[in-house]
């Protein structure tokens, strides 16, 4: 198949780490894969093209308005590739009526200047088939398609059993507790939560750090147009001895995870209103790191299976991290079942073929 990949490439931001593993599964399983655009040096691993010719099937990936590629392109795409060969990945669930959840939205017209109808337009025109990274899609017209999945051959170091794992994590030298990679776009409230409930275990699993965007505090364009969902609590943090930095590229995810101990799982307040995975929600799983679910158990199990409800903090976050300090074999032998099921439910040669079924079902 020769899959050509829609999106704006960015080695910063958003989902590109995803766009990575789709190009070297592709690859070994014998598929072309490519990117629509110009090269990008700061991605020399991905295959661009502007070439039309020969394409089986194109996924259209869309979380900002970038991702649609500037005129004339974009009519050159939508001419060139039938829209039963084009595919909507509707990464942010903009195809629904509008939703707000606390401050999160799913139509940000303070920001981006596009109403609703105009993403829903936008949507029917791009492609024949809309799917969303949802088991289970609000509208009836929208296809279930994680998109983003687990890939085995990134987990940074892979155990016998969980009585060798937990030795080894027991064992480590990291300089953090706790290490979080991700901006603060609409997650404060939920990263206020685990905090808090992390900080009387602060002193015994060690300290915390926040890696990304806006963390330390409050920037001025949200200020000035009057968003919220990107506030911050300088004090707080201040109090809890967190540290704060800059956001990473997508290639130091993971070695930024492995610096802690625990790292947080925590989806804004919108993604898990309508049942939403990110690339966070498996690329956790690669680190050398024990992942924290702040997730409602439901969605967790459907996504992780059973195991995963045993690395959701049941009485309070710091209970958990003691609890898993002090014991730490029952809780690696959940995260080893965790990646057992995902690479047998959501690696990305699976997303293959389920795409390849949306597409087949298209036409």
């Amino acid at each position: 198949m020769k899959l050509l990949i829609v999106t704006d490439a960015n080695a910063w931001v958003r989902s590109i780490a995803s766009v990575h593993h789709w190009s070297e599964t592709g690859k070994a399983l014998g598929h072309d894969v490519l990117v629509y655009g110009e090269p990008n040096p700061e991605l020399p691993a991905l295959r661009f093209t502007r070439d039309l010719s020969g394409i089986d099937l194109a996924l259209i990936l869309l979380q900002v308005p970038s991702d649609f590629p500037d005129m004339p392109h974009l009519a050159r795409l939508l001419d060139g590739i039938p829209p039963e060969r084009r595919v909507v990945a509707d990464l942010w669930g903009h195809y629904n009526d509008t939703i707000r959840v606390d401050h999160d939205f799913n139509h940000l017209e303070k920001l981006d200047g596009h109403l609703g109808w105009e993403w829903e337009e936008a949507v029917q025109a791009a492609g024949s088939t809309v799917t969303q990274p949802a088991l289970k899609p609000r509208r009836a017209n929208v296809k279930p398609f994680l998109f983003h999945g687990f890939n085995p051959a990134a987990v940074v170091r892979n155990y016998k059993n969980a009585s060798e794992a937990a030795a080894a994590w027991k064992a480590a030298a990291k300089p953090y507790g706790v290490v979080y990679v991700g901006s603060n776009w609409q997650r404060w409230s939920q990263m206020r939560a685990f905090l808090e409930g992390y900080g009387p275990a602060r002193n015994e699993v060690g300290k915390a750090c926040l890696i990304g965007w806006d963390w330390a505090e409050r920037p001025e364009w949200a200020a000035q147009k009057g968003i919220a969902g990107v506030d911050t609590d300088p004090a707080l943090l201040k109090s809890l001895g967190v540290e704060t930095k800059n956001g990473v590229r997508f290639d130091e995810v993971t070695k930024q995870l492995n610096e802690g101990r625990f790292a947080p799982v925590i989806h804004r307040p919108l993604f898990r209103e309508l049942g939403l995975v990110t690339n966070r929600t498996f690329e956790t799983f690669y680190a050398d790191t024990m992942p924290v679910l702040m997730l409602a158990e439901d969605f967790a199990v459907s996504i992780y299976g059973p195991a995963g409800a045993r690395l959701i903090p049941k009485v309070s976050v710091a209970d958990h991290l003691r609890a898993a300090w002090k014991e730490p074999e029952q809780y690696w032998d959940a995260v080893l079942k965790v990646r057992e099921h995902l690479a047998q439910h959501h690696s990305y040669a699976r997303r293959f073929d389920e795409l390849r079924a949306l597409a087949g079902a298209a036409r």
